[in-house]
């Protein structure tokens, strides 16, 4: 019988918001939005919690958001700084355990099993972890101690902000009980009226259900469903160790399926990336999209290019045929989407041609044109169309 695993799930509160309140004093306590331009169908990537409490949240179109908030203050988006602090947290991590799963900039599990002979129970490494992410960067973060990762994360999200939940074997039933069936990873809103059409609205009444009656409503996910309303899950942590690419990603609030969302955030990704190919004089050969369901089911799709580029239009090109591709033979409401470029070189290393293209030699005026303006005004100072 394997051992009891010590799971610690760690949720930055209102992350690129924070961050702007952290570097700008004077809007502490007031509501921030972290968006891409109104005017160009931009969307929300953060708000902070005073500007939640309007009903504002992330991949909500920013117009939408400042109807609903007409006080808050827009910025627009800093990934590199965003970046910077995020290595500075998962550092933290690191100092605890080398298993640590990101699951976003803003958000990690880590398996601290085999670290507690080192450090301490589970529970004294999470305080220690939110106690240094404190110090050094002047955020908060929530975390869950629990003996999985749905049971660790679900804690994290149960005092937000500045929150600190511990599930045990022996509490598991007592806080899971009277939560919604919403709450279990893979249900989402569909699934979610169809349970409570069938007199299933809470955990408990989920883990009391026969297994067919769940297989009518969820087939093949039924005894997955039903596992989780036990608080049982065997998923392991698993490491992320690659990245020789570019990329930019962004956790949603709330689970999105709108396709003209997703699509305006993929674009703000594929301009954000691009531009950070150029600045460092890299041009990538594969793009890949990252897509996360509710259930933190991730999958990628990639193609790979004729030519490696640094260019906006043929990545966008690109990532637009892989989207469009996903949605048409699967679909489904994301909680995470991620845009990257892989395959690195150096700008012009794989140039064969005499003669420039005189296409490509037009984007890249466009390209250093768009440079400019966003360095000289900011991000939100100009956005292409989809």
């Amino acid at each position: 019988m394997a051992s009891a695993r010590e799971i610690i799930h760690v949720d930055m509160d209102a992350f690129y918001a924070s961050v702007e309140q952290q570097d700008h004093p004077e809007l502490q306590g007031k509501a921030v939005i972290v968006a891409g331009d109104a005017k160009a169908r931009g969307v929300v990537s953060a708000a902070s919690y005073e500007a939640r409490k309007f009903g504002v949240h992330s991949a909500m179109p920013t117009a939408q958001a400042m109807r609903l908030c007409p006080h808050a203050v827009a910025l627009p988006v800093r990934m590199e700084r965003y970046a910077e602090i995020s290595q500075q947290i998962h550092a933290i991590f690191e100092r605890y355990t080398p298993l640590v799963e990101p699951i976003s900039q803003d958000e990690a599990f880590l398996d601290v099993t085999a670290s507690t002979n080192l450090f301490g129970s589970a529970e004294q490494i999470g305080r220690t972890i939110k106690r240094e992410i404190k110090t050094q960067t002047h955020l908060t973060a929530s975390v869950g101690v629990a003996p999985n990762k749905f049971l660790a994360k679900l804690a994290s999200d149960l005092e937000k902000p500045d929150g600190f939940v511990i599930i045990t074997e022996q509490n598991k039933h007592q806080i899971l009980d009277p939560l919604s069936v919403g709450r279990i990873w893979g249900v989402g809103k569909v699934t979610e009226q169809t349970l409570r059409s069938r007199g299933i609205r809470t955990i408990a009444d989920l883990r009391h259900s026969q297994l067919a009656v769940l297989k009518s409503i969820a087939g093949n996910s039924a005894e997955h469903l039903l596992r989780l309303a036990h608080g049982q899950d065997d998923s392991a942590v698993e490491p992320d160790r690659q990245r020789k690419s570019v990329s930019s990603e962004q956790t949603f609030a709330t689970d999105i399926d709108d396709p003209q969302v997703l699509s305006s955030v993929l674009l703000e990704q594929v301009e954000e990336v691009a531009q950070r190919l150029r600045r460092n004089r890299l041009e990538a050969r594969t793009i890949t999209l990252k897509l996360r369901y509710g259930d933190f089911r991730t999958v990628t799709r990639s193609e790979t290019l004729s030519e490696a580029t640094n260019l906006t239009q043929p990545l966008w090109n690109a990532a637009q045929r892989v989207f469009d591709q996903w949605h048409k033979r699967s679909g489904g409401a994301l909680r995470l989407l991620g845009f990257g470029a892989s395959g690195l070189e150096a700008e012009g290393a794989g140039q064969g041609t005499l003669f420039a293209d005189p296409s490509a030699e037009k984007l890249k005026r466009l390209d250093a044109t768009a440079d400019q303006i966003r360095a000289r005004y900011g991000k939100r100072a100009l956005h292409r169309g989809g």
